[in-house]
């Protein structure tokens, strides 16, 4: 063979290989892999290319049963104590996935680097050390590909700890470990990867991952691309779940706005009955405003900082509901004043160091304003890739009930007077301030926005987390998931993304009617019914994670209840109520 070239039929034969590889835990059979095949398996891994031509990798062949036996043993304990850190929704759909074969197959191979390959003056390694595991991994996807040709499937095991398992392995100090594997012949290859069909996660489009030129430049941005792909909800599914909820063992209606909100699922998901909306993740977007300066709120500007701390510390009010309910909370840094340390569960995606003072020039660009709407679109439909199928309204920042008002008076034609509220408590004076604020800002915005453009209205009076959360919400409807929708400030924002995108609204649930009269007059304006009705102006995302449960409960009645056929029950009711026949189907479902 000429090793200068490669034929198209080689080269086909290639991108077939490489798009069949799996992670593979399951469907292993008992066969020995003969030493042959795993020799011509471990020199394909052995050709890769490394940093230096160093080849820092070596692989250590385990077929001793007593040994795999106590790797096995390390990686349960280390799987049981990683799904006590899920919130629960995402531990029940962990704990249904299979995530090593140690016993299931004939042979574990374990993949080392090591730094002292080769001499002191190996070329690329002196600058980045890190080098010589990034070259390991390129001899393991080796590995991965011919163990692939060879019908060979390979899991590869990371529930376990390095160091632990460097010992139990009885390694020598001067090795790492960069992978260890389980290879054995199966009985088939999943037409995905396990974690694709069972939901935990998505595969990531190629068109996400490719910039141009300069970081964010891609051929789509994600907030333009969503605009494109939000369509309307599935009439269809819609009629079958009518249909559907009047079999139902109860009468009709009587779960009131429960079975609307079952309906609208169903036309969401495209399927009756509608699958659950769980796991879900609050996304608390995080930002300063320039209009503090103005005395609109009691609060120092830093407050906002404070907060994103604690939401990263689990502390806060939306960490303790989201625990309750059982879904993920992540915060994004769009534009906090402060440069915020890296933290768990923060993500930082700051386009400016917050907004401008509103009541004398535009909050912000038009340039700042699409990036955040970037952000926002970015992190609803990386979510949904990561496994989310609800997704959560949440905010923070000091100020951001002024720009809200703002953005409510100007959308629904309502006076500031009559949608601005107190916020965190402010008193009778610095509301008239706070009023008078908004009044200057909107004159400001006539004078030299083009009412109809809502992308220049949004740019003048809104702020950088609420540019961010009308980008979710049209992320979120793009990739067809609900959104509920929390209190005043996701309120304004879902305002704006109606302007751009009305066939948003569709996908969204307003969670609570927050205790902010701007909130009632988003409602009104755009016909949507409160789950919860409970006083509450926390923000934070407080009042739509608690709103939660009602929009799974819906779903799990409308697809787990049974039918008046399935029990057994004439399908019409008994007096004027409907009260016998009920009770006889819970009797007849009972024994």
């Amino acid at each position: 063979m000429n090793h200068d070239t490669v034929s198209d039929a080689d080269g086909e034969s290639l991108y077939r290989v490489i798009n069949a590889r799996r992670d593979v835990r399951r469907h292993f059979r008992p066969d020995p892999v003969p030493d042959d095949v795993l020799l011509r398996v471990l020199a394909a891994a052995h050709a890769a290319p490394s940093v230096g031509l160093s080849q820092p990798w070596d692989f250590l062949v385990i077929t001793d049963t007593d040994v795999r036996r106590r790797v096995a043993a390390h990686v349960e304990r280390t799987r049981r104590a990683f799904a006590e850190t899920l919130p629960s929704a995402r531990a029940a759909q962990f704990n249904r996935i299979k995530i090593a074969a140690v016993l299931d197959t004939p042979l574990n191979v374990v993949v080392t680097s090591t730094q002292e390959r080769g001499s002191a003056h190996i070329l690329g390694r002196a600058t980045q050390p890190a080098t010589a595991a990034y070259s390991t991994c390129l001899a393991i996807e080796n590995l991965w590909l011919a163990a692939r040709a060879e019908h060979l499937g390979v899991g590869w095991v990371s529930f376990a700890e390095p160091d632990q398992l460097a010992r139990l392995l009885q390694l020598p100090s001067h090795v790492e470990i960069v992978a260890y594997l389980c290879l054995g012949y199966v009985e088939r290859f999943d037409p995905e990867p396990e974690l694709a069909l069972a939901g935990w996660a998505l595969r990531r489009p190629l068109a996400w991952a490719v910039h141009r030129e300069r970081w964010g430049e891609r051929e789509t941005s994600p907030f333009a691309d969503a605009c494109e792909r939000v369509c309307d909800l599935d009439e269809t599914a819609m009629d079958d779940a009518r249909e559907h909820d009047r079999r139902l063992t109860k009468p009709p209606g009587s779960l009131g706005q429960l079975e609307e909100c079952a309906v609208r699922l169903a036309g969401i998901a495209g399927t009756s009955p509608p699958p659950v909306p769980a796991p879900a993740a609050v996304a608390v977007f995080a930002a300063d405003h320039g209009v503090v300066a103005e005395g609109v709120t009691p609060w120092p500007a830093d407050v906002t900082a404070q907060m994103v701390a604690s939401f990263c510390a689990g502390g806060a009010a939306i960490n303790v509901i989201a625990r309750q309910v059982g879904a993920e909370v992540v915060v994004v840094d769009v534009g906090v004043a402060a440069t915020l340390e890296p933290a768990p569960g923060l993500l930082c995606r700051k386009v400016a160091a917050g907004s401008a003072n509103l009541r004398h020039v535009p909050a912000m660009t038009p340039e700042q304003t699409r990036r955040a709407l970037d952000v926002g679109a970015e992190v609803a439909r990386e979510l949904v890739a990561g496994g989310a199928r609800c997704l959560i309204t949440g905010d923070m920042g000091i100020g951001n009930t002024t720009p809200s008002a703002a953005l409510i008076s100007w959308f629904t034609k309502r006076t500031a007077a009559e949608i601005t509220g107190r916020g965190t408590g402010i008193d009778d004076d610095m509301l008239a301030v706070k009023i008078a604020v908004i009044e200057d800002a909107i004159a400001r915005t006539r004078r030299s926005t083009d009412p109809d453009d809502a992308l220049a209205v949004l740019a003048s009076l809104g702020g950088l987390e609420i540019a961010a959360l009308s980008g979710f919400i049209i992320g979120g409807a793009a990739a067809r998931v609900p959104i509920i929708v929390d209190g005043v400030i996701s309120a304004a924002a879902l305002l704006a993304a109606a302007e751009i995108c009305p066939g948003a609204v569709a996908y969204t649930f307003a969670g609570h009617r927050s205790a902010e009269p701007g909130s009632t007059a988003v409602l009104d304006h755009l016909g949507l019914r409160p789950l919860l009705d409970l006083d509450l102006r926390l923000g934070e995302g407080t009042g739509a994670c608690l709103a939660l449960p009602l929009l799974q409960t819906a779903a799990r009645l409308h697809g787990e209840m049974a039918t008046f056929d399935q029990a057994g029950v004439t399908n019409k009711t008994s007096s004027s109520t409907g009260v016998d026949v009920v009770a006889h189907a819970t009797s007849t479902l009972s024994s």
